[in-house]
């Protein structure tokens, strides 16, 4: 099943927002999964480059993207980025196919 980590960094009114009245923005993230078939695995706030991150199961590709684009265009985040994750048993089937491919790096001269 397709996973997918979202690390986001809300904007300096949210974060004002937040600290005026606390949210806890899990229900809204597992019904927002939900519409695209996933499930919510965790999330969690953080600090650093990012606010929060979240964990997603099930779903596809474009329904990742259009959960992306969706909050987004929300315009409540300075930065909203989607990475698909692999199972070690798909990275390893990766590594193996990488094995059997050809490539020629490029060259300096």
């Amino acid at each position: 099943m397709p996973a997918y980590l979202l690390q986001l960094s809300y904007s300096p009114e949210i974060l004002a927002a937040f600290i005026k009245k606390p949210q806890d923005r899990k229900v809204v993230i597992s019904k927002l999964a939900a519409q695209v078939g996933g499930t919510m695995v965790g999330a969690w706030l953080s600090f650093g480059e990012h606010d929060a991150v979240v964990i997603i199961e099930g779903g596809d590709n474009v329904s990742a993207a259009a959960i992306s684009m969706a909050v987004s265009a929300s315009g409540a985040f300075k930065a909203f980025k989607t990475t698909p994750l692999l199972t070690a048993e798909e990275g390893l089937e990766a590594m193996k196919k990488a094995g059997k491919l050809s490539y020629k790096p490029p060259t300096k001269k």
